[in-house]
């Protein structure tokens, strides 16, 4: 039994074969959204429809395997990194997605300068700036 087939069945879904492919997918593209998960897994299953990728990528979050990330002014991304409330860096230029571990604090980052009575069980910190790549190019005028 593979890695993914377990993670379906230790939260009671099936294993199906979009499953298996979105998975697949977003393990080895993290941070795409939901039009290229759907390229992605059409690579390896033509005939899958868009509604049953939505469907896929629904169940997938709502049961904690995948997570949903969308930065501001920025489409819907997934991954399967889960569990560990890493945050992630952006490039205002090409939207690039990066993740970025927790540099201090423990739970991890879960210390707020003030809780107003919440209990705080998640922090999600973007940062922004511009990734290699675009930092490289000339500016255009």
């Amino acid at each position: 039994m593979s890695d993914f087939e377990a993670r379906l069945r230790a939260v009671s879904l099936r294993v199906t074969r979009p499953r298996l492919a979105v998975l697949a997918a977003l393990r080895e593209h993290p941070h795409v959204d939901t039009e290229t998960v759907i390229a992605l897994v059409r690579a390896e299953l033509p005939t899958v429809s868009h509604q049953a990728v939505y469907d896929v990528l629904k169940a997938l979050t709502e049961t904690g395997l995948v997570r949903r990330i969308q930065p501001a002014g920025a489409l819907a991304r997934y991954e399967t990194r889960v569990g560990d409330n890493h945050h992630h860096v952006v490039c205002r230029s090409c939207g690039a997605i990066a993740d970025v571990d927790c540099a201090v604090g423990h739970a991890p980052c879960l210390t707020a300068s003030g809780d107003h009575g919440f209990v705080i069980d998640e922090a999600e910190v973007v940062y922004w700036g511009t990734c290699p790549g675009c930092a490289a190019e000339p500016i255009q005028r």
